[in-house]
């Protein structure tokens, strides 16, 4: 019999740090013990990628590298690589509470390069020792390097030496460029020593870290350039099908996210050689994963490369459990959750469970007359304990605001399926907390703004918007020991209080 457990979802950009987003100082090592004491057993995040335009992190330059907005200056300065006062100078929050990602770019890229500048008269043992066993993320370097280069634009505007890959090309590259993909380097070393070091405290804790794995990589990426021959490229290394998902009662067009599809057959010859490194690559990082928009293993949407929505699109096979025997061979401990939200049918629930892996339940969407695709799957009567509930995801509203946007009909079901009648917002949102966290789900795991009650303005993301995501910010105040006692006590009451004394995950 599993364990019951409780966790909280907390991007670390949403973290209180000090210098304008949420990184892997000590906010984190506050936020682990902040955990442990509500009897918490995980930490769910997001995926930890650099980003790019539209600062999304399922849109990374590369599925192997950290954020370098990530790397704790904190460290820096404690290592003595930066000066307290230069990184207080820089004026980093001048944001406030929102994460400004160009304030980012502007102010703390130059810090870390100064402190760059400083590492080169240190010793560099560790870091040429880093940089000899992380080959892909001395591939990322050297994208990076080539980035800057061309201005910021993406690789398939390179010229044609650096686009294909020509040896020559890159060889000059790697020799001219060394310095400047020595920074990029640098800024993994550091991200990885900080990760590393914060897990290793977690684990000490008791508190496991589930990261989140995006079934696709982006165009714009190191993978894609260093692997085209995985991907459903045209003789220009262009796109010739898309990703994204058809219309449903969330989405009328459907969501083009534009990422390259995979080359499935190419993976499968080769064993899944790729998929079996990117895997091994993220679970070094934590202790579970949740692997986004599972069901496009089962059959994926391809959408043509010059649709203006998703409409046009067609559903194509996926790879099925013959990509997850390979996983499950090359990684015996790996421990996934399965997100199969959106649209599903019976091949995809056949493919679930034939992996073995629990899925997802969104109690949200059990009263959401939208879409009534099983619908009643997400209703906690329903729930198996091999299963992992949630209130809603990083991609849904807020509780709070959720719950006052329901409409007469929805609101009535919510009163009757809790059968609290007419009962105030806030009764009815506890209410709701309650009913998940006594459901038969063995994991439940609730967002940081749900605990808090937060309006929408907590809302990490809100699927098909260019602008506006990725940026909510706790305060510490937030963060408070009443806070911390109500969760211990809700979830001591259900069952889930983690009485682990750590370095047992």
């Amino acid at each position: 019999m599993h364990q019951r457990r409780a966790g909280i979802l907390l991007p670390v950009f949403s973290l209180p740090s000090r210098y304008g987003i949420g990184c892997l100082d000590s906010a984190a090592y506050r936020f682990v013990d902040f955990l442990a004491e509500a009897g918490q057993s995980e930490w769910q995040i997001l995926p930890l990628g650099p980003t790019g335009y539209g600062d999304s992190p399922y849109q990374s330059f590369s599925s192997y590298a950290g954020s370098p907005y990530f790397v704790s200056l904190e460290a820096l300065i404690g290592d003595r690589l930066l000066l307290e006062a230069e990184c207080d100078a820089a004026g980093l929050e001048e944001s406030g509470r929102w994460v400004d990602y160009g304030l980012q770019y502007e102010r703390r890229m130059p810090l870390l390069r100064l402190a760059y500048e400083r590492f080169l008269e240190r010793d560099k043992t560790d870091f040429t020792a880093f940089c000899e066993s992380h080959p892909h993320v001395m591939e990322y370097a050297l994208f990076m390097a080539l980035k800057d280069l061309h201005g910021g634009v993406p690789w398939n505007e390179w010229e044609r030496e650096f686009r294909f890959r020509e040896e020559t090309g890159l060889s000059r590259a790697r020799h001219e460029l060394s310095r400047e993909s020595g920074f990029y380097a640098f800024l993994q070393y550091r991200f990885f020593a900080d990760f590393d070091r914060l897990h290793a405290y977690a684990r000490e804790k008791g508190i496991s870290i589930i990261g989140d794995l995006p079934i696709y990589v982006s165009y714009d990426s190191a993978d894609v350039w260093a692997s085209p021959f995985h991907f459903q490229l045209d003789e220009e290394l262009r796109p010739t099908a898309v990703a994204g998902c058809p219309p449903d009662g969330f989405s009328p067009c459907g969501q083009l996210w534009g990422n390259p599809l995979y080359r499935w057959e190419v993976h499968e010859r080769e064993g899944f050689a790729w998929w079996v490194s990117r895997i091994r690559a993220a679970k070094r990082l934590c202790d579970t994963l949740r692997i986004d928009h599972f069901r496009g293993f089962d059959a994926y949407y391809a959408i043509p490369k010059d649709a203006p929505d998703a409409r046009q699109g067609r559903w194509e096979k996926g790879p099925g459990m013959a990509l997850f025997r390979a996983l499950s061979k090359a990684t015996p401990d790996l421990d996934v959750i399965v997100e199969d939200l959106g649209f599903v049918d019976e091949s995809v629930r056949r493919l679930v469970r034939e992996s073995g892996f629990p899925n997802m339940r969104v109690l949200e969407f059990g009263f959401d007359t939208r879409d009534t695709s099983a619908k009643s799957d997400h209703l906690p009567h329903n729930y198996p304990a091999r299963c992992v509930a949630y209130l809603g995801t990083h991609d849904n509203e807020t509780l709070h605001t959720w719950l006052r946007n329901l409409g007469i009909g929805e609101r009535h079901l919510v009163s009757q399926y809790l059968a609290i009648g007419d009962a105030d917002d806030a009764t009815t949102e506890n209410a709701l907390l309650a009913l998940l966290l006594r459901s038969p789900a063995e994991r439940c795991i609730v967002t940081l703004g749900d605990w808090l009650g937060l309006d929408r303005r907590a809302r990490i993301n809100t699927p098909s918007t260019a602008s506006g995501n990725w940026r909510w910010r706790v305060s510490g105040e937030q963060l408070s020991a009443a806070l911390c006692e109500r969760i211990l006590e809700m979830t001591a009451l259900y069952g889930r209080r983690n009485e682990s004394k750590g370095d047992q995950i």
